[in-house]
């Protein structure tokens, strides 16, 4: 008996634990809804996130050899894609399936 007092224990414990984690980011989040800096960084972080993932994933791109080419022109076609028409799923899509044609077909190795 004494196993079956621990064992229900252990799983009520585990379900509070799990269940405060999954509240305390909207309770915590509460107060900040009407905070002036996360206004400001929900406006600005997303360009801001995008440079950082761009700036990481090119950093150390050998631009004088042929294999620069296909995310150049990856990141050419998701940023024209993104201009014209304004929507990040059809900009990443395009982006991602112009590298993965351009890595697998013309510039496989």
């Amino acid at each position: 008996m004494p196993d079956t007092r621990y064992a229900i224990a252990a799983v009520l414990v585990s379900a509070a634990v799990t269940w405060a984690l999954r509240a305390l980011p909207f309770a915590a989040l509460t107060p900040l809804r009407e905070s002036g800096t996360a206004r400001y960084l929900s406006a600005h972080m997303p360009a801001g996130v995008m440079v950082i993932l761009v700036v990481y994933c090119l950093h150390d791109l050998p631009v004088t050899e042929a294999r620069a080419i296909a995310p150049l022109v990856a990141l050419a076609v998701t940023v024209g894609l993104h201009l014209w028409r304004r929507t990040a799923l059809l900009s990443i899509l395009g982006g991602t399936a112009t590298h993965v044609l351009l890595a697998s077909t013309v510039f496989a190795h």
